[in-house]
C-alpha cells in the first residue's frame, strides 16, 4: 500500500484475544482511562492467539451481506457497510500500475468528497481488474445501485473487489442483490461481512480496540499476493470516534506504514489492495494520539492475522533489526531477511540454517561490520563478536520450529529497531497457486 487520496491501556478484542476483563481490568475502566493502547508486539500476538466472538460494528454503522453467485451459488460474496449519517473517510491503495476499476472509482470519490462517505461495497470472487471500459462501467453500475437504494450521492459510495483478474463482474446478479442488501443493512456482528470478503483465506479476520468512549473495529481479507505497498488484501477500519478527514487520512497512513507495509507472503502485490478508514463520529471526540495508537494496534493485529493465514501457512517469521545507523536502514535489512526465499524455506523445514539470515542482511545494501553484529533467534544466541555462538543443536532447532520464528539482529551501529513480518514458503502454497483458476 502506499497512497491515500485526500478526501490503564485499552484492550483489543479479535480472533485471538482474551476479553479486556480476562486480560486484567474491565473494558469500562480502560475506556475511562482513555490511554493510548500498547504497541508492544506482544499485544498483537495475544490478539491473534485466541478467537473470541466477533465484535459488533461501532455506533453509526450498519452492514449486510448477500450472494450474487460470483464465487459459488449460495455463498455470500457481497458485503455492504452503510454509514447511517455519513462518515469521514480515507483510503490507502495499491501502487500496482495494473489497477482495478473499483480502485480508480474509490480514489476519485474520496477526492471529490474531500474525504466523506456514506457506504462501502465490497465483493469477492472477481477482482474486476484488467477488464477495460466494461469493467469501469460495471463498477459504476454497482455504485449507482447502492446510491440509489440509500438515496445518497453517487460519489459518497466507495467500492472494491477481490478475486480473479480479467473477468467481468456479473452485474446482472449483483444489482438485484445490492437492492436487498441496502434494505437489510443493520447494526450487529462484523462476522458475516468478514466472511463474505474472503477468497483463499482459511479464516475471517477481525479486531476491536476500545479507546476512550469510542472503538476501532477492523476486518481484513488476504492470504496470498501479500507484499509491501499492499497485495491482494482489503481491510476496513471503522470507528465511532469523531475526527475530520485530514486527520483521519494522516492516522490511516501512519497505521498502514507500520503494519500492512511491513508484511510479505509471496513478494507479489495485487491490482486491488486497499485499506479503508471510516469514522462515524457517533461516540464523540477522543485525542488524535489515542485514536492513532488504536488504529496502529488494530492494523498491526490484522497484518499478523494475514501473515498467519498465508496460503499454505505453517509458521510465521518476525524479523527485528536494530543498530543499522541511518533512518530506514534497519527496515531495509529486516525486509530483505524476511523476504529471502532461503530464509523462508529454512523456517518451513525447521532447519536452523542461520547463516542464510546473515547472508540476506549482507546483501541488503546497508553497511555494517560483521564483528559488531549479534544474531538471536527465538531467544537463542547464534552469532556474536564475529563468530558462531556455542549453542546446543537442540536449542537451535527449537528456535526455528516455533509458531512464530523470532529473528533479532543487532548490527551494533545504534539507531531504532524496525520490524517486518513474513512466513515460511511451503509446498501447499505452490500447489494452491499452480491451480488457482483451474
Amino acid at each position: 500500500m502506499s497512497e491515500s487520496p485526500r478526501g490503564g491501556a485499552p484492550r483489543a478484542n479479535a480472533p485471538g484475544t482474551a476479553s479486556a476483563a480476562r486480560a486484567g481490568g474491565s473494558r469500562a475502566s480502560a475506556r475511562r482511562a482513555g490511554a493510548a493502547p500498547s504497541l508492544d508486539p506482544a499485544s498483537c500476538d495475544s490478539i491473534v492467539a485466541e478467537r473470541p466472538a466477533a465484535p459488533s460494528w461501532p455506533q453509526g454503522f450498519a452492514a449486510s451481506v448477500a450472494s450474487a453467485a460470483i464465487k459459488a451459488p449460495g455463498r455470500n460474496d457481497l458485503a455492504l457497510l452503510v454509514c447511517e449519517r455519513g462518515a469521514s473517510a480515507a483510503g490507502v491503495f495499491t501502487r500496482n500500475l495494473v489497477c482495478a476499476a473499483p480502485i480508480h472509482l474509490s480514489r476519485q470519490h474520496l477526492a471529490e468528497t474531500r474525504g466523506h462517505a456514506s457506504a462501502l461495497l465490497l465483493n469477492s470472487g472477481n477482482a474486476n481488474a484488467a477488464t477495460g471500459q466494461p469493467g469501469m462501467s460495471n463498477a459504476q453500475a454497482c455504485v449507482d445501485a447502492v446510491a440509489g437504494e440509500l438515496e445518497v450521492a453517487t460519489n459518497s459510495v466507495l467500492v472494491n473487489s477481490t478475486g480473479v483478474i480479467g473477468v467481468q463482474l456479473p452485474v446482472e446478479r449483483m444489482v438485484p442483490a445490492i437492492s436487498r442488501m441496502a434494505r437489510d443493512a443493520a447494526p450487529g456482528s462484523v462476522e458475516p461481512f468478514a466472511r463474505a470478503i474472503m477468497t483463499t483465506d482459511t479464516k475471517p479476520k477481525w479486531v476491536e480496540v476500545p479507546v476512550g468512549e469510542a472503538r476501532v473495529v477492523g476486518v481484513a481479507k488476504g492470504a496470498g499476493m501479500i507484499h509491501p505497498d499492499m497485495a491482494t488484501m482489503i481491510a476496513v477500519l471503522a470507528t465511532d470516534a469523531a475526527i475530520e478527514p485530514p486527520a483521519l487520512d494522516r492516522i490511516l497512513r501512519e497505521a498502514v506504514d507500520r503494519s500492512f507495509h511491513r508484511i510479505s507472503i509471496d513478494g507479489d502485490t495485487s491490482t486491488n489492495d486497499s485499506v479503508f478508514a471510516l469514522a462515524s463520529g457517533a461516540a464523540g471526540k477522543c485525542s488524535d494520539a489515542s485514536l492513532g495508537a488504536a488504529f496502529i494496534l488494530a492494523a498491526r493485529s490484522l497484518a499478523l492475522m494475514v501473515v498467519s493465514d498465508g496460503e499454505g501457512f505453517e509458521r510465521a517469521i518476525r524479523v527485528r533489526v536494530r543498530g543499522a545507523g541511518g533512518p530506514g536502514e534497519a527496515l531495509v535489512v529486516a525486509r530483505t531477511i524476511a523476504q529471502s526465499l532461503l530464509v523462508r524455506t529454512a523456517v518451513t523445514g525447521g532447519d536452523p540454517n542461520w547463516g542464510r539470515i546473515l547472508a540476506a542482511a549482507g546483501r541488503a545494501g546497508v553497511h555494517f561490520d560483521l564483528d559488531e553484529a549479534r544474531l538471536v533467534v527465538g531467544g537463542v544466541t547464534l552469532f556474536e563478536r564475529g563468530a558462531p555462538a556455542e549453542t546446543p543443536l537442540a536449542d537451535r532447532e527449537r528456535a526455528f520450529r516455533e509458531p512464530i520464528v523470532e529473528i533479532s539482529l543487532d548490527l551494533g551501529r545504534g539507531g531504532p529497531e524496525e520490524e517486518f513480518l513474513s512466513c515460511g514458503l511451503t509446498e501447499a502454497y505452490v500447489r494452491l497457486n499452480a491451480d488457482y483458476t483451474t
